[in-house]
């Protein structure tokens, strides 16, 4: 498409900065519009495979990235009650070079501004939450609850699993509660010190499980995440803030290793999972979605981030490939949807990489090199 079609992106999380850094670098014009007043450091760790870093290498953030996490020296599953190693995926320099890429754990902060830093000054607008999108005669028109309207010849959804995008392109319909509830917790390393942690590490029970990994490569912030079973919860349910004793109340029969870092816990917080069921529609008109808007996957396979940046390559490819928004939509779609109906499913079955398999499909895939196939 034409340089001059003018694409607004909903939302500055990940996916948003993402497509909008890979669209300007192609000299598009782009404008990102978030509802929040600013940014400031919230969340916590993300995972990030070989896949990702090919897309922030495109953007030039790939060694910034790096130094900002850690590449940790393996992602291990261990046993809930006994501690017995499960998998042992060793990330050396010679697997590193299978996959393409590095692996890398990071602070979803940390991660944000390193996309922020890619943008043209004056991309993002903050303070403007969607109120609706329509369909005028030569372009989409959106109006911002500040009352400001815009127009724009793509627009892209990357407002997360509430999207109001999507909302616009599916109706309305909330998301769905799994029925376990994430524990959440980061805390000075030092609080777990003489505990046994390798830098990322699974522990695997029958129904709940535990992710605890650092996020930089001084090892000074631990990051662990559960979940739990819960009945007491639901789709509605705001987050609140938690206690150690939930985190060691969830795995009483522990092992002493996986006891020891819960006792070290501080600063907890509560909420709900929640995901959506399959649904393949992801345009409609001059709209699109990417990310959490279209296809939130449950946090269990830990790529969810890394799908919204697959998808922020490949639409962006679509769009400078294609000469109408809505070839490049049918050919984006066509690409992703069945690589990210595998992640929903293992995601849903949360297998990933408990026992040894075949894991190059998924770190060595690389959105830039594979073919575009071209929807019809």
């Amino acid at each position: 498409m034409d340089q001059n079609t003018r694409i607004a992106v909903i939302g500055a999380g990940i996916a948003g900065l993402t497509v909008a850094g890979l669209l300007q670098q192609q000299g598009y014009q782009v404008r990102v519009y978030e509802q929040a007043a600013r940014f400031w450091r919230i969340g916590a760790g993300i995972i990030l495979g070989a896949s990702t870093a090919k897309v922030m290498r495109r953007l030039g953030i790939e060694d910034g990235m790096v130094r900002a996490g850690i590449k940790p020296d393996a992602f291990v599953s261990r046993d809930v009650a006994s501690g017995r190693i499960l998998n042992e995926l060793v990330f050396d320099a010679a697997r590193e070079a299978d996959f393409g890429g590095p692996f890398v754990n990071i602070h979803r902060a940390d991660l944000h501004r390193l996309l922020v830093s890619r943008l043209k000054p004056g991309t993002i607008h903050f303070d403007h939450r969607l109120d609706g999108l329509d369909e005028g005669p030569g372009a989409a028109v959106l109006s911002f609850d500040n009352g400001e309207r815009v127009e724009a010849d793509i627009v892209i959804g990357a407002d997360g699993i509430h999207s109001r995008v999507r909302e616009a392109i599916l109706g309305r319909e909330p998301p769905r509660y799994i029925g376990k509830v994430a524990l959440r917790a980061v805390f000075p390393s030092a609080r777990a010190a003489g505990v046994p942690m390798r830098d990322c590490t699974k522990w695997w029970g029958a129904d709940r499980h535990l992710l605890a990994y650092f996020m930089t490569d001084r090892r000074d912030e631990c990051y662990v995440m559960a979940a739990v079973p819960s009945e007491e919860w639901g789709a509605d349910t705001p987050p609140a803030p938690g206690t150690r004793e939930d985190f060691l109340s969830a795995f009483p029969n522990a092992h002493p290793d996986l006891t020891a870092l819960l006792e070290a816990v501080d600063n907890v917080s509560l909420l709900p999972i929640c995901d959506r069921e399959r649904n393949d529609v992801w345009s409609a008109g001059r709209a699109v979605l990417m990310g959490d808007a279209c296809h939130a996957v449950r946090p269990f396979m830990a790529a969810g981030g890394s799908m919204a940046i697959e998808d922020a390559a490949i639409l962006s490819r679509a769009i400078a490939a294609c000469d109408s928004p809505e070839a490049a939509f049918r050919t984006y779609v066509a690409n992703r949807v069945p690589r990210v109906g595998d992640v929903q499913r293992i995601s849903a079955e949360n297998s990933w990489l408990k026992l040894p398999g075949d894991t190059g499909w998924f770190f060595g895939y690389d959105p830039f090199t594979d073919t575009l196939d071209h929807a019809a």
